[in-house]
């Protein structure tokens, strides 16, 4: 494996950024999006992509953080999950929510939870309802205790050890944009995950899991 693929300050060649199978690269080149803008930015995060779906009325905006911030990006994630920290993107043709304002949240990538602890209460405090999608490693165990309090809908999260790569997001925001409930969400997300990783549907099945 190249060491390049594991450099969290370079996103160009990044595992889960500029590499094959990560964020960037592989939705960039979906049928499903059209990449609408890049923006580099400072601090800690290295890079924004914006998408736009291209045949309904969804945004996807992909933050690329540096990986020496990993405690920074789970917390910013925990956050938005329950509404905090809510702000606005101004696009050329319209704005849209993102943080706090957005209606699913995802963490992808390394699960800092595994090596550090954060003791902070996580609140959802305008009562809203919002979905997340959390691929990592063991996800449904380390971030439960965060979630508890910030009325979320896990649609996808982990049991296990796996590698999250973007096809498993791409084929399970389809779901979830073409309105397919918890179920059918789970079931693309390991259909694809089985192809790529050649596992098994049903090994994909117990390690997808959606909902509580």
């Amino acid at each position: 494996m190249p060491a390049s693929i594991g450099n969290g300050q370079n996103p160009k060649t990044n595992l889960y950024w500029g590499a094959a199978y990560g964020i960037k690269n592989y939705f960039n080149k979906s049928k499903y999006w059209s990449l609408i803008e890049v923006r580099k930015t400072k601090g800690k995060r290295l890079e924004r992509a914006i998408f736009k779906h291209k045949q309904k009325k969804y945004y996807l905006v992909a933050d690329a953080y540096d990986g020496k911030f990993i405690k920074q990006t789970t917390t910013d994630f925990l956050n938005y999950s329950c509404g905090n920290n809510k702000d606005t993107l101004q696009l050329k043709e319209r704005t849209i929510g993102i943080g706090g304002n957005a209606q699913l949240s995802a963490y992808i990538g390394h699960d800092g939870l595994m090596d550090f602890e954060l003791d902070i209460l996580f609140e959802n405090e305008d009562k809203r309802k919002r979905e997340v999608i959390i691929l990592a490693c063991y996800s449904q165990h380390f971030f439960s205790a965060h979630l508890k309090q910030a009325n979320v809908r896990p649609l996808l999260w982990t049991t296990g050890l796996m590698s999250p790569e973007a096809y498993t997001i791409h084929d399970a925001l389809q779901a979830y944009i073409n309105n397919g409930d918890n179920e059918m969400i789970q079931l693309r997300a390991a259909q694809t995950y089985s192809k790529y990783q050649k596992c098994g549907l049903a090994a994909a099945k117990r390690l997808l899991q959606s909902d509580w």
